[in-house]
């Protein structure tokens, strides 16, 4: 595996991959300026984009196990559902414009864990404002509800991106999406993470080490499109089946 580059987004010019994972950047309009135009490079290293059979696989894998999930977790669903609105006011979900596939924005589900109204509330500036800047997260948030504390420590407020898979935004195993503002600032090769569909979790959820981000390891998700196969994806499902029942989830 690839070492380590060091923070990518640094100003600091970082060595280039090979060509096949090189994508020049493209502007645009909006929130998805400074993505690449991934869909004329799917081929080479990127062993899942490289194969259509291969991708028709993992779609169906995605459909079948996606309906069976929201079919069987429907009753956890709506007690979570209820919890949320219960707790405080607001919706049950929350959304948010993430970039997936090829650079394109699509808005990814969760359950609220914050107070709706958390711009206008006077709750005080947030824990740990240097990590926040750091990592866009702090333990110790006062904006965070009581439910959404738990939710997020049992990644139970990942469930409604079922939905987002069967739509096909998303799949259950691939790079994790990430935010526009964060994507505008990636080197151009750092877009060969979006040669495939983001998952709800991935080879980076699974093997992340605490200290590097998500958008300093995308060495993680070029070795996931590089040695991709449907028991790589089983392996990565079961990992994380592991993480959930040991609570080890986002703050």
């Amino acid at each position: 595996m690839r070492q380590f580059r060091g923070p990518i987004l640094s100003e600091a010019p970082s060595t280039s991959p090979p060509p096949a994972l090189s994508p020049a950047p493209i502007l645009g309009d909006g929130l998805g300026a400074a993505v690449a135009d991934l869909e004329s490079l799917a081929t080479g290293n990127v062993r899942l984009e490289a194969d259509p059979r291969a991708r028709a696989i993992k779609r169906g894998m995605d459909v079948v196990l996606a309906s069976v999930a929201l079919l069987v977790l429907s009753p956890l669903l709506a007690l979570i559902a209820l919890a949320v609105l219960l707790d405080s006011p607001g919706p049950i979900l929350f959304r948010q414009e993430r970039i997936g596939k090829y650079g394109r924005s699509f808005v990814m589900l969760k359950f609220r864990t914050m107070v709706a109204d958390r711009r206008q509330r006077n709750l005080g500036p947030p824990a740990g404002i240097p990590e926040r800047r750091r990592t866009h997260k702090s333990p110790n948030d006062p904006r965070i509800t009581s439910i959404g504390r738990f939710l997020r420590r049992s990644c139970l407020d990942e469930l409604p991106q079922f939905w987002n898979v069967l739509r096909g935004t998303m799949s259950l195993v691939g790079p994790r999406p990430e935010l526009p503002h964060i994507v505008a600032q990636y080197e151009p090769w750092q877009h060969s993470r979006h040669l495939a569909a983001p998952g709800i979790t991935g080879w980076w959820q699974v093997n992340r080490d605490g200290v590097h981000l998500m958008h300093q390891s995308t060495e993680l998700d070029l070795f996931y499109l590089e040695h991709w196969s449907i028991g790589l994806d089983l392996r990565i499902l079961v990992r994380t089946l592991g993480i959930v029942l040991r609570g080890v989830g986002a703050f």
